[in-house]
């Protein structure tokens, strides 16, 4: 098997970022037979373990080129064990500048997930950091696996988890969908997405095995498969709609606005922040490296439809009165961008492509924590019922501006640069495309500004008291206004850890070309 990986540092810790979190939700399910409150502690301390192991890497490994960039993949840190030889499959982590940084925005968020969720979930309690930790425990799979049977365990395995978490403690509308309903439609559009992913994924390791006689599930062996035209356009099309309504890319992207409503604040925060990030994830690490032609000739239609998604998600979020359906939308639009910037295929693009999601993780999630707030402290998420948030809450007004100004791509947050990089990524590779996303900029500062209107200085419904930031809340925004502000003034040291597979992924895509 031909890969290229830093001498040093042991590949078990990798190990070790998949199982603290695994760990911890077995012990967070038993300690709910203790106490109510032990299983939000085992949560938290499981994923800030998690952080801190990622960061202890990124200051350890060496993230710098190590042989051609149109060669091998090139990883910081692997772990590779055989374990179904007979087949070609090897239980193989790997780790790059790519994977490390979305491994630490999933602890961060994970974090994140369990705080904002203190005193929303008063039942089982357990079983929900069971659910909600081995669901990250998936996501942190998905960024390290480095075998495509082992990628697909891992993207299995976070389905059922989420399933629980919006059937189990999710909310009903008054319109009458329920959260079961939610959670199976969310289940439905996944599970039939997976089965293009594996029958893609099989087809070529089936093809590999006609030509070299060796059965192998191996991205590293996979990515040098040789295929006809015909072949690599069906089965890139195929891996495409996997990843597709995980992003999701419109027109798949009818499962989120239900998932996200329905969802409580912690799901609503790990949906947005981190798994769909792993469809993302999955256009760039998959898509591309393994299908160059075939992703350079669809490549016009991708960015065609992830600018109808910024444009579709902005203008459907201003119509919306409940306040988590009008940030879910956002998502939409917002993940057009990184649509465009991923098949513009550019060192630029992709660099503010990864910079984009990272600030959107941080920047959606901290709005829906605030979603989750006021429903907590309103009983509503609509919008006519809510005003006068600047008299009434000046902490929690000041908190949703900040927010909002960053997912309009106001200058100093890490969307602005993000976004930036995406579009002048993609300029020269598809300007028409990029220039008519670029008008979702300005839906964006009309539904960001409406919303503030419309929370802050509205008419209020009533004017009952409502409490203001808690400690824990102040605690939460704080660290989310922090790491945006980190992204959006010293976005350098995420370029640089990064520069590596970014490049390689444009250098595999751009010589599809030649």
């Amino acid at each position: 098997m031909d890969v290229i990986a830093q001498p040093g540092l042991s590949g078990w810790l990798l190990f070790a970022l998949l199982m603290i979190p695994f760990i911890g939700g077995l012990l967070a399910w038993g300690a709910e037979q203790i106490s109510q409150t032990l299983p939000r502690w085992i949560g938290l301390l499981s994923m800030g373990a998690t952080v801190a192991l990622a960061l202890w890497i990124w200051l350890h490994a060496s993230f710098a080129p190590i042989g051609p960039l149109a060669g091998a993949p090139q990883w910081a840190l692997e772990l590779q064990r055989e374990w179904m030889p007979r087949w070609g499959i090897t239980f193989h982590l790997a780790l790059d500048g790519l994977s490390l940084m979305m491994v630490l925005l999933t602890g961060v968020l994970g974090m994140l997930s369990v705080a904002c969720s203190w005193r929303e979930i008063q039942h089982y309690v357990g079983f929900f950091h069971l659910n909600l930790l081995w669901n990250l425990a998936g996501v942190i799979g998905i960024f390290l696996a480095a075998d495509m049977f082992v990628f697909f365990v891992f993207w299995e395995a976070m389905l059922v988890p989420m399933y629980f978490l919006i059937a189990l403690w999710g909310h009903s509308s008054r319109g009458g969908r329920s959260r079961v309903y939610a959670a199976t439609k969310f289940f439905i559009f996944t599970q039939a997405s997976g089965l293009f992913m594996l029958v893609s994924i099989l087809a070529l390791v089936w093809i590999h095995k006609g030509n070299t006689g060796e059965w192998s599930f191996a991205y590293a062996d996979l990515i040098k498969a040789s295929l006809s035209s015909v072949q690599e356009m069906l089965l890139m099309l195929a891996l495409f709609v996997g990843f597709a309504v995980k992003v999701p890319i419109f027109p798949f992207h009818p499962w989120l606005p239900d998932a996200h409503a329905q969802a409580p604040t912690a799901g609503s925060v790990d949906l947005a922040g981190v798994l769909l990030k792993t469809g993302a994830y999955g256009l760039m690490r998959f898509v591309l490296p393994l299908f160059p032609e075939a992703s350079q000739q669809f490549a016009p239609v991708a960015m065609a439809l992830g600018a109808i998604g910024v444009l579709y998600g902005a203008k459907v979020a201003l119509a919306q009165t409940d306040i988590k359906r009008l940030v879910a939308y956002t998502s939409v639009s917002h993940m057009g961008f990184v649509v465009i910037g991923i098949y513009a295929g550019t060192t630029m693009a992709l660099q503010g492509t990864l910079l984009l999601m990272l600030a959107h993780g941080l920047c959606t999630g901290a709005l829906f924590i605030l979603c989750g707030g006021l429903y907590e402290r309103l009983h509503s998420r609509d919008l006519r019922q809510m005003g006068a948030l600047s008299r009434r809450a000046p902490y929690y007004a000041t908190a949703m501006i900040f927010f909002w100004l960053a997912s309009l791509g106001l200058p100093g947050y890490g969307n602005f640069i993000g976004e930036f990089l995406v579009l002048t990524g993609s300029f020269a590779v598809a300007p028409v495309i990029t220039a008519v996303a670029a008008t979702g900029l300005i839906l964006a500062a009309v539904y960001s500004l409406y919303v503030v209107q419309k929370a802050l200085h509205g008419a209020p419904a009533d004017e009952r008291p409502i409490f203001d930031l808690s400690a824990r809340e102040k605690l939460m925004m704080g660290l989310l206004m922090v790491g945006l502000l980190a992204l959006g003034l010293f976005p350098q040291p995420v370029f640089d850890v990064a520069l590596t597979p970014m490049s390689q992924i444009a250098t595999w895509y751009a010589g599809a070309v030649q």
